[in-house]
C-alpha cells in the first residue's frame, strides 16, 4: 500500500475515528485504526463493536491496500508531524513507513483481515435532521442520562418518531429532560433507545452546520448517522423505554414566570457555598411577585431575590442546585415557565409549545 495525504485530511480523519476506539479490549485488532485503500477512497475505520465509525478523506493512492495501525501511536505521530504531505507505505509484512519532510517513522502493522468492519444496515428509511438541529438536541438532553449501568435503559435516550415527531428522552430518576422536534415529513412509528455514549461521541464530530444534514437508519439493532463523509453505526440498547407519559401532568396550582439569566445566576452563585458531594438543596419560597432563594450550608448562607410573574399559591419547595443549573443552561428562551403542584410533586420547565420539557423532582429540606 502507498499513499499520500495531507497532514490536515489524515488528522482530521483520525481524530473522527479515535473515538470508536475502545480503551479495553480482549481483540487487540480493535485497539487499531484500519486504513484501507483498496478502493478510490481512503477510509478510515474503528469499531469497538457496539459503537462502530468510518470516515473518508482525500488523498492520492499510489498502490491500493489495507493496513490496521495502533490507534494510540499512529494518531500521535500523526499529531506531531510538520504540517505537510504525509507519504505512507506498508509492504507486504505490514511493516508502515511514515513519512512527513525528514521525519521517518516505522511501525508495525497488522493484517486487516480480524478487523471487524461495521455492521452492513438496510437503508430503508432515512430521517433527516441538520446537523445543527441534531446536535443541539443532543446537548440539550445528555446531561440528565444516568452515569452508572443500574439500568442500562437509563444511560440511553429515547428516540421516538411519531408521524412528523422526532421525540428526544433522557432521564436519570431524578429528572427527565424532553425535546420534540417537527421533521419535514412524516415516517412510520419508530421507538429505539440510543446509548448516550454514542450520542455524546457524535455531538463532538458533529461539524453542527445549519444547512448540511445528518441521514439516520434505524433497524431492530442498529441505528446508523450518516453526515459529509462520515458514518456512526451503533448497536441500540434492548428493552422497553419508560412509559414517559405516566410521569408527567399538565396540572399545576402554581404557575411562575422568571428571567432565565436572573434564575440561572443566582442558582450558580449559590452553589458557591455547596462542596463536591454535599447535598444540599436550594430552597424557592415563591410568594406573590418575588422568589426568594436561600441556601444553608456548612460554609455559610446566602439568599437572594428575584422579581417574579406568578399564578396561583405561594409554595415553599427545595431542589437540588445542580439538576435545575443544567436544564437552564441549555434552554435559549430569555424569559422560562416554572410549573409546581405542591412541595413533594416535581416542577416542570417547559415552554407553550412544548418543544421542550425538564421535570425534576423536589427534595426534602429542613425549613428551619
Amino acid at each position: 500500500m502507498k499513499l499520500i495525504c495531507s497532514k490536515t485530511n489524515l488528522l482530521y480523519g483520525v481524530n473522527i475515528v479515535l473515538k470508536a476506539v475502545p480503551t479495553r479490549t480482549t481483540m487487540p485488532v480493535l485497539e487499531c485504526i484500519l486504513v484501507d485503500a483498496s478502493t478510490d477512497k481512503i477510509k478510515l475505520i474503528a469499531n469497538d463493536t457496539e459503537l462502530g465509525i468510518e470516515t473518508s478523506i482525500d488523498g492520492t493512492i499510489n498502490e491500493p491496500g489495507i493496513v490496521a495501525l495502533d490507534a494510540k501511536i499512529f494518531s500521535e505521530i500523526v499529531r506531531k508531524l510538520p504540517d505537510n504531505d504525509i507519504l505512507i507505505t506498508v509492504d507486504a509484512m505490514f511493516n508502515t513507513l511514515i513519512t512527513c519532510e525528514k521525519a521517518k517513522f516505522n511501525i508495525m502493522g497488522k493484517s486487516g483481515e480480524d478487523f471487524s468492519y461495521l455492521p452492513s444496515i438496510e437503508k430503508n428509511e432515512s430521517i433527516s435532521i441538520t446537523q445543527f438541529t441534531l446536535k443541539e438536541v443532543i446537548r440539550q438532553t445528555i446531561f440528565s442520562i444516568a452515569d452508572n449501568d443500574n439500568n442500562k435503559l437509563m444511560t440511553g435516550e429515547l428516540f421516538q418518531i411519531h408521524e412528523n415527531m422526532l421525540k428526544v428522552v433522557s432521564l436519570d430518576g431524578h429528572r427527565i429532560s424532553i425535546r420534540n422536534i417537527e421533521l419535514k415529513e412524516s415516517f412510520e412509528d419508530k421507538k429505539v433507545i440510543v446509548p448516550g455514549k454514542t450520542l455524546q461521541e457524535i455531538s463532538k464530530i458533529l461539524p453542527g452546520s445549519a444547512e448540511a444534514y445528518v441521514d439516520i437508519y434505524v433497524t431492530e439493532n442498529h441505528i446508523t448517522f450518516e453526515f459529509e463523509h462520515t458514518i456512526v453505526v451503533s448497536r441500540l440498547i434492548d428493552g422497553e423505554y419508560f412509559k414517559i407519559e405516566q410521569m408527567l401532568s399538565s396540572a399545576y396550582d402554581t404557575k411562575i414566570k422568571i428571567n432565565k439569566r436572573e434564575l440561572l445566576g443566582c442558582i450558580d452563585r449559590a452553589t458557591l457555598l455547596v462542596k463536591e458531594g454535599d447535598k444540599k438543596p436550594i430552597v424557592m419560597d415563591i410568594k406573590d411577585d418575588s422568589m426568594e432563594l436561600k441556601i444553608k450550608s456548612f460554609i455559610g448562607s446566602m439568599d437572594e431575590e428575584i422579581a417574579i410573574e406568578k399564578s396561583g399559591k405561594d409554595i415553599l419547595i427545595g431542589f437540588n442546585p445542580k439538576f435545575f443549573i443544567d436544564a437552564l443552561r441549555v434552554i435559549d428562551d430569555e424569559t422560562v415557565t416554572l410549573y409546581m403542584v405542591n412541595p413533594k410533586a416535581p416542577c416542570y420547565i417547559r415552554d407553550d409549545e412544548e418543544q421542550y420539557i425538564y421535570l425534576i423532582l423536589p427534595v426534602n429540606f429542613n425549613a428551619g
